[in-house]
């Protein structure tokens, strides 16, 4: 478990995120109350140092996923999923909104999940999950997840006890086949304190352009807070494996969230070592051809 600012202030840090913020498999009890969620575990501790490092990330986001897309043409079945989790304002879409804009469309894969539609309730509570799941080559990016239906179904009683208490180990198996299919999966729990959250939600009724985004039931749900935290725990604790770990990321600071995040994923895909595959034609011998239809001095 990672300790509230563990860093020391000029002490370079080498560990990377991904051992760093992960919840390990089999720690036993989980208590999110020791978790940060203003600290710098690691990387830039001021917000123009932050905003510099996430613009860094940037460049070897593109480039990273250039390969991993690519790559995909010449067969490799790989592919990888970013889980975002956390309580509203937490910055879900926030996040998936500054990772994104870096990523070729084309290699990306983006679904927010809301509350399942007449279709959705009428199957299993993994199958919209797996309709939308990426392809080899793509990054697949959830705001929000099947985490949903041992989060607010069991805080709301919206289905038995029974039922979502098996739903843990339905999940691990779920996710340990994607895993064995060549999925690589980053679940990152997004921490927000409780005042953060306060201060936020006044926000959005203090701007009207951010109206929209309010709901007089998200003033219920902080009434709820102490069950949501008790039902997170019990996800990061049954469900971080090696297959798919969690990784839980402070979150009061947007600027830290969006690198630790872009970190995360930039050290996952860096792991994969994705490459440009070679070509699987005459490239001089195409040149020839290609050059025999150009007009003199192209």
């Amino acid at each position: 478990m990672v300790a509230k600012n563990p860093r020391k202030p000029g002490k370079p840090q080498r560990t990377g995120l991904r051992t760093l913020l992960r919840v390990p498999p089999g720690a036993g009890r989980v208590e999110i109350g020791k978790y940060d969620p203003s600290g710098f575990p690691a990387g830039p501790r001021k917000k123009a140092e932050g905003l510099a490092a996430t613009a860094e990330l940037g460049v070897r986001l593109a480039s990273l996923q250039d390969r991993f897309f690519a790559q995909s043409s010449a067969g490799d079945p790989r592919s990888l999923l970013l889980v975002l989790q956390g309580m509203d304002t937490s910055g879900k879409g926030g996040t998936v909104k500054h990772v994104c804009r870096y990523f070729n469309p084309a290699g990306l894969r983006v679904r927010a999940f809301k509350t399942p539609t007449e279709e959705e309730r009428q199957h299993h509570f993994l199958w919209r999950i797996r309709r939308a799941l990426p392809h080899p080559g793509e990054i697949g990016i959830f705001d929000r997840s099947h985490y949903e239906d041992v989060l607010i179904a069991r805080v709301r009683g919206l289905v038995p006890p029974a039922t979502w208490q098996e739903r843990y180990e339905v999940i691990n198996g779920f996710e340990r086949s994607l895993a064995d299919g060549g999925m690589t999966i980053v679940k990152v729990f997004l921490n927000i304190s409780y005042e953060e959250q306060c201060r936020r939600l006044l926000a959005r009724l203090d701007n009207p352009h951010k109206h929209w985004k309010f709901s007089s039931s998200d003033i219920d749900e902080r009434a709820l807070w102490p069950a949501y935290q008790e039902a997170y725990e019990a996800a990061l604790e049954r469900c971080s494996t090696d297959a798919a770990p969690w990784y839980v990321v402070p979150a009061d600071h947007k600027w830290y969230r969006n690198w630790a995040v872009g970190t995360l994923l930039v050290e996952h895909l860096e792991m994969l070592d994705p490459k440009y595959p070679p070509a699987a034609f005459d490239v001089e011998e195409c040149r020839a051809r290609l050059l025999r239809t150009c007009p003199p001095g192209a």
